[in-house]
């Protein structure tokens, strides 16, 4: 063999090896190019299985549940121990499968009411809670084990006066417990002469007598002596002079 012809079969063999170096290296290339696709096409799969299965799994919400909250919420306290009873108020008296005798009733201005089978009951004074004990006890000669509900419907009896240079005297409601910042606010505050630091309440004791507590309205806005600015009882009358 000549040099010439062995210097072409070197070459020739070098070129089949660079081809098959090349050859070997795509396939390399595509096997690992079809393995990374079969692991994101595997792994979407199995995030796809996850959310299904969370959503699946998931608490519902109970139907129910809103209705019974808001049934909560609305639901008045019908025995209520600290209110008092007074002349006017209306009261709303159920006695449990007796439509005859469950009404609604005011308070005469003797502070009593009137029931079928009841008779006369005295309920100004009273708590709604202690009116039914009185009720239900003198149902239990003609009904067996009488449940009784008494609800206040209407207060009229916490009221109190204002009256002088203020530019809405009158009767109000008492609510909220308000003193006497209040019902001035509410009277539409003073007028051109009210005397502002000369302003007084008179309150109703239980002997029927009436005790003088004077408010300095100067004083009070200021910060000074705010012991003055009391919370008002029921028949309290304000004076602005």
């Amino acid at each position: 063999m000549t040099h010439e012809a062995s210097m072409q079969e070197k070459r020739q063999g070098a070129t089949t090896t660079m081809a098959t170096g090349t050859k070997t290296a795509g396939s390399f290339w595509m096997t690992g190019l079809i393995a990374a696709s079969t692991c994101l096409l595997l792994s979407s799969g199995l995030w796809a299985q996850a959310a299904s299965g969370s959503a699946a799994t998931a608490p519902t919400a109970n139907p129910a549940q809103p209705s019974q909250n808001a049934d909560a919420s609305t639901a008045s306290k019908p025995h209520d121990d600290s209110f008092v009873i007074g002349n006017d108020d209306v009261l709303a008296i159920n006695v449990w499968k007796e439509p005859d005798i469950s009404r609604s009733i005011p308070v005469r201005s003797d502070g009593k009411i009137s029931l079928p089978l009841v008779g006369e009951v005295q309920a100004a004074g009273r708590t709604p809670l202690k009116l039914e004990v009185e009720i239900a006890s003198r149902l239990k000669n003609y009904i067996s084990e009488p449940e009784v509900t008494v609800i206040v419907q209407q207060i009229n009896s916490q009221k109190f006066n204002i009256l002088g240079q203020v530019n809405h005297p009158g009767t109000f409601v008492i609510a909220n417990s308000l003193t006497v910042l209040d019902a001035l606010a509410l009277a539409g505050g003073f007028r051109d002469f009210a005397k502002q630091k000369s302003i007084y309440v008179l309150r109703q004791n239980a002997d029927g007598t009436q005790t003088r507590l004077p408010f300095n309205y100067k004083e009070v806005i200021k910060g000074q002596n705010p012991a003055q600015n009391i919370r008002l009882q029921p028949r309290d009358t304000i004076v602005v002079p």
